[in-house]
């Protein structure tokens, strides 16, 4: 059995403080004994209008928290980083940067990079109203899996846990774990955040570690729902945050239970495309 930390963050613009929260965070989860930590999106700034400019510091954030990983001796899922250019190297057109979580091990290594692929251009009933994340992002187009010694991790971010057949297919491609970085609004995550969680484990048969930020950002015009949550490979939920600002739940996972489930269920047998 193994331990994985799934943490909860109020980001806001100044990324100093937000990386000091995060050492706090890692610290905890090293505590308890926890192998892997999931932090939200955005975890390093949360700030309206500073994409561009967060993007133009992705190599530096990139070798910060590749260091703490290194120093904490523990895998990082690093929520995600704007990225000005894509995985080959090349430069993103039209000043458009791209959603990236990273998978780094207790060396330091990235391990994996995976770039969102849903954007989320849509109208929401909040004090913001209206979101199009494909004015300033390009959206991803690799479906990514992380090998770590406790299991693959199928790695997606916040609108992406929307969408089952993402799910399926990094489950296919071998996933028993599937990470969720996440900001979701506070209007969309009171209504949906728990129920998609515990929708993709039973869709997937993996357990998922929904990360995310809470509270108000952006000088008080975003509010970012929470509710940091964990849920095993039937869709039980194994922990959920409740409280407010910065904080951590560790959960158990075990492969051989999740075995268990996948061969007493055999949903990938039994699908039909139709």
């Amino acid at each position: 059995m193994t331990l994985l930390a799934v943490a909860q963050l109020n980001s806001q613009n100044d990324i100093d403080a937000n990386f000091a929260h995060v050492e706090r965070l890692l610290k905890q989860a090293k505590s308890q004994q926890a192998e892997l930590l999931v932090l939200p999106e955005n975890f390093a700034c949360f700030a309206a209008g500073q994409q561009a400019i967060t993007a133009q510091r992705f190599d530096e954030l990139k070798q910060r928290i590749e260091q703490l990983a290194f120093q904490s001796q523990i895998w990082i899922v690093a929520g995600t980083l704007p990225c000005p250019y894509r995985p080959n190297g090349d430069p993103i057109a039209d000043g458009r940067v791209r959603t990236v979580s990273l998978c780094i091990d207790p060396a330091g290594q990235t391990v994996a990079r995976y770039d969102k692929i849903h954007l989320f251009d849509v109208q929401v009933a909040d004090g913001v109203g209206s979101y199009q994340e494909s004015a300033v992002f390009e959206a991803g187009d690799e479906i990514v899996v992380a090998k770590t010694p406790f299991g693959n991790i199928g790695m997606m971010v916040c609108y992406d846990v929307r969408f089952p057949e993402l799910a399926l297919q990094l489950r296919t491609q071998g996933a028993n774990i599937l990470t969720v970085p996440a900001a979701f609004t506070h209007t969309t995550g009171q209504m949906h955040w728990q129920l998609l969680l515990q929708a993709r484990a039973m869709d997937s048969q993996c357990q998922v570690l929904g990360a995310a930020q809470h509270g108000w950002h952006c000088e008080g015009k975003r509010q970012t729902w929470g509710h940091a949550m964990a849920t095993q490979s039937q869709g039980k939920i194994l922990a959920e945050v409740t409280d407010a600002g910065n904080q951590l739940i560790v959960v158990p996972f075990d492969v051989e239970e999740q075995f268990n489930i996948r061969q007493a269920m055999p949903l990938m047998q039994h699908r039909k495309l139709m």
